[in-house]
């Protein structure tokens, strides 16, 4: 497989991916602010900080209010990591690949960026958010599974499932990471109400509020959740389940040694720690690691696999 073809597949789905994990980001947090008590309002600055963007956020000079916070995720061109760019970003890598990708993987991903690009405005507003982000989110599930039913098992699924279950392993430890400081002044978090109702807006970011109940506990308690969304393995977008979907592909391709022993280190990091027992900065320290060793994952990935830029650069001026 040509590394042009395999970094493009593995991009495309990370944008799909991160896509709808932004419009999940948008719509909790929008249906949280009607669940807080009155007189009670979630901030909206711990979405830019969930998505990383601090810096292009506050590089233009403005306010963390709603409306700011919504535009920037939904449809800023300036914004590498809006829904908008997301789209416009997975689209371009698949055009490109579109011969080792299913005919309808294109059609859907194309028909999504249109339904984003025609309806973004109304996503703007705050009666037609909620349809926006279903079609957002349906649309990226629906691509998701479509390339998980009918694509090939070749070498370019597996760099599609790598790039999808990373993206999903680093916003998971981002939410979790900003959700359990950042989303209620620190006056409020004594209050046992709010604290229940900040860890079940952790799980429903996550779409994981359902099969906690199910699975682990019927009420919701910081440990419990902590374990659930780290080390529970039949969970899709738990983080030792994604890290598990990574390896498995990342074993059925070659010349892999050094990316292998990057995703057994997150594991023992994993293993050694007992996530439940972790105060607020022995957290934040242990989330640390996991999102450099995702990055130091997709640097030996990157290494093995992809064009350096210089050689992006002339193969494309040739």
């Amino acid at each position: 497989m040509l590394s042009r073809v395999a970094e493009n597949v593995y991009w495309m789905a990370r944008y799909v991916e991160r896509a709808e994990n932004t419009a999940r980001l948008v719509w909790v947090n929008s249906h949280l602010v009607m669940d807080t008590p009155r007189g009670i309002t979630p901030g909206w600055s711990p979405l830019v900080e969930i998505a990383g963007l601090h810096d292009v956020f506050h590089a233009v000079e403005r306010d963390t209010s709603e409306r700011n916070v919504v535009r920037f995720l939904i449809g800023d061109a300036n914004n590498p990591g809006s829904i908008l760019s997301s789209l416009v970003a997975a689209r371009e890598n698949c055009r490109t690949v579109r011969d080792v990708l299913p005919r309808s993987a294109w059609e859907a991903i194309n028909e999504l960026y249109l339904f984003a690009k025609e309806n973004v405005q109304s996503g703007l507003t705050k009666s037609g958010r909620d349809d926006f982000l279903d079609g957002i989110i349906g649309g990226s599930q629906r691509i998701t599974g479509m390339l998980g039913s009918v694509m090939y098992r070749d070498k370019a699924w597996h760099f599609s499932r790598i790039g999808r279950n990373l993206e999903r392993a680093d916003m998971t430890t981002r939410i979790i990471d900003v959700r359990s400081t950042d989303l209620f002044a620190d006056d409020l978090h004594e209050m046992r109400s709010l604290d229940t109702l900040q860890w079940i807006s952790v799980l429903r970011s996550l779409s994981g509020y359902q099969s906690y109940r199910r699975h682990v506990a019927i009420r919701v308690s910081r440990p419990d959740v902590l374990d659930f969304l780290f080390h529970n393995a039949q969970f899709p977008r738990s983080f030792l389940h994604c890290i598990d979907s990574v390896y498995e592909s990342v074993g059925e391709l070659e010349n892999t040694g050094p990316s292998l022993r990057c995703i057994r280190a997150l594991k023992r990091k994993l293993r050694d720690h007992k996530v439940s027992e972790l105060d607020q900065q022995a957290l934040h320290l242990f989330i640390d690691d996991l999102q450099l060793g995702i990055m130091d994952l997709h640097s030996r990935l990157a290494e093995a696999f992809f064009l350096p830029p210089l050689q992006v650069q002339m193969q494309e001026s040739a």
